[in-house]
C-alpha cells in the first residue's frame, strides 16, 4: 500500500504505473491492503461492494476503503456455489469464495450497498458467516425529493457514521468528514480529467489501462490514488502512441459485476476506442464536488440526490427521462455507437437494457448488446461481434 508513497521511487511512465495497478488487480490475497493495516497498530479495513458507498465516511473514520468486485476470472468458485443458486450473477458467489477461503480474513467491516435483492441478502449471510466482522447493509434512496429521499439518506449516512465509530472506537467529527470530502473532491476531479483525456485522445489512454487505474484506486488510500492519477495524466500526455482507425464506442450495463479484463481488451482489439463507460462507478457516482462548508452529512446527502449518475439500480420516476442521461453522455464523449454489455442474470441491467436500447434507437445511435460473466473465458465471439459492429459503423454511419 506504500508502494508509491515515496515519490523518488514512484512509477513515472504509463507502463510502470499500469504494471503497478495490474499487480494490485491480480492479487486476490490483497497483500498491499494487509501491509497498510499492519503498518500501524489499530488500523481497520472496511470492504465495500459495488455500486456506490460513501468512501468519505470510511476515510474519515481512519479506515482503508477496500473495493470488492468479486473474484474475477482468476479464481475458481467452489465453496461459493454452495451458498447461492446458479441462476444469479456470479459476483456474490465469488465474494463468498473470497471470504470462506480466508482471503478477506483481515477485513474488519463490510458495507453492502443496495443494488439488488442478491446483494441485500448477501449482507445478511455475511453476518451469519462472519459474526466477528462488522457488516452494514447500506440502503440508498429511490426517492430523489430532497425532503423525502434526502432526509432518509442523511439518516442512513448518520447511522453509517455511528457504526464506523463503534468499529474503530473513535469519534468521527464534522471536520474529519470535511477533510475527507475535500480529498475525494480532488479524486473526482482527477478521475474526470482522466476520462476527459481518454475521450479526447483514446489512443493515448486505452480503456484497459484506465480501468486498471480506477480499480487500483479502490484498493489504496485516496491520497495515493490522487498522486497516481496525476502521474498517469502527465505520462500519458507526454507519450507518443499510434492513432488507429478505430470507432468511438460507449459501453453500458457493466456497473456492478465487472467484465474480465480480457473482455475489455477484446473490444479494443476489435477496432473500438471505448470513450465512455460505466465500469466501477464508485469514484464517478457523484458528478460534481461535494460542498465542504456546513453540515457534511447534509452535503453528502444533497450531492447524492442532486448530482449522482443514472444507472440501473436507481429509479427514474418519469418514463420519458429513462435513457436521457446515457444519450447525453454518448454525445458528450462523441461516441459513434453503444455496446450494452450485461452480466448474465443481472436483473437491474437486463430490465434496463430494452428501455435504454429503445431510447438509443429513437436517438439514432447504433448499438448492440451481449451478456458476459466475470469469469467469461471465450473472448473470440465477443471480439467478432464487436469487430463486426465497428466495421458496420465505418461503412454506414
Amino acid at each position: 500500500m506504500n508502494a508509491i508513497v515515496d515519490t523518488a521511487t514512484a512509477p513515472t511512465s504509463t507502463a510502470e504505473i499500469i504494471a503497478h495497478c495490474q499487480a494490485l488487480f491480480d492479487d486476490l490475497n490483497f497483500t498491499a491492503a494487509r501491509a497498510w493495516k499492519n503498518a500501524v497498530p489499530g488500523r481497520k479495513v472496511v470492504g465495500f461492494l459495488p455500486v456506490y458507498a460513501p468512501l468519505e465516511l470510511i476515510h474519515a473514520a481512519g479506515c482503508l476503503p477496500l473495493g470488492l468486485f468479486g473474484g474475477g476470472d482468476r479464481m475458481e468458485v467452489i465453496h461459493g456455489d454452495a451458498y447461492y443458486q446458479s441462476y444469479i450473477c456470479r459476483i456474490p458467489r465469488s465474494t463468498v469464495e473470497l471470504g470462506v477461503t480466508g482471503r478477506l480474513d483481515f477485513v474488519d467491516g463490510m458495507i453492502f450497498p443496495f443494488v439488488c435483492d442478491v446483494i441485500r441478502n448477501l449482507s445478511g449471510m455475511w453476518k451469519i458467516m462472519f459474526p466477528n466482522v462488522w457488516s452494514k447493509f447500506f440502503d440508498t434512496p429511490q426517492n430523489f425529493d430532497p425532503e423525502i429521499g434526502g432526509r432518509y439518506y442523511a439518516a442512513e449516512l448518520q447511522e453509517l457514521r455511528e457504526g464506523l465509530q463503534a468499529l474503530t472506537g473513535r469519534t468521527i467529527s464534522d471536520d474529519d468528514i470535511r477533510r475527507s470530502i475535500a480529498l475525494y473532491n480532488d479524486n473526482r476531479r482527477l478521475v474526470r480529467a482522466v476520462y476527459d483525456f481518454r475521450a479526447r485522445t483514446p489512443w493515448k489512454a486505452p480503456t484497459s489501462e484506465v480501468y486498471l487505474l480506477m480499480r487500483a484506486g479502490l484498493m489504496m488510500e485516496v491520497e495515493e490514488h490522487n498522486r497516481l492519477l496525476s502521474a498517469y495524466l502527465a505520462a500519458a500526455e507526454a507519450e507518443d502512441r499510434p492513432k488507429r482507425d478505430n470507432v468511438r464506442i460507449a459501453v453500458y450495463g457493466s456497473f456492478c459485476e465487472q467484465p474480465p479484463l480480457n473482455l475489455i481488451k477484446s473490444v479494443e482489439m476489435a477496432g473500438c476506442y471505448v470513450v465512455e463507460d460505466d465500469y466501477a462507478l464508485v469514484n464517478r457516482f457523484l458528478t460534481e464536488d461535494v460542498p465542504v462548508e456546513g453540515d457534511p452529512i447534509a452535503a453528502l446527502a444533497r450531492a447524492y440526490i442532486e448530482t449522482s449518475v443514472e444507472t440501473s439500480c436507481k429509479y427514474v420516476p418519469r418514463e420519458e427521462d429513462k435513457g436521457k442521461f446515457h444519450i447525453e453522455q454518448v454525445k458528450k464523449a462523441r461516441a459513434e455507437g453503444v455496446i450494452y454489455a450485461t452480466p448474465s442474470f443481472c436483473d437491474p441491467a437486463l430490465l434496463d437494457r430494452p428501455m435504454i436500447c429503445r431510447r438509443l434507437t429513437e436517438a439514432g445511435i447504433p448499438h448492440i448488446a451481449f451478456k458476459y460473466a466475470e469469469n467469461s473465458g471465450q473472448m473470440q465471439p465477443i471480439r467478432e461481434q464487436a469487430g463486426t459492429f465497428a466495421d458496420s459503423l465505418k461503412l454506414w454511419s
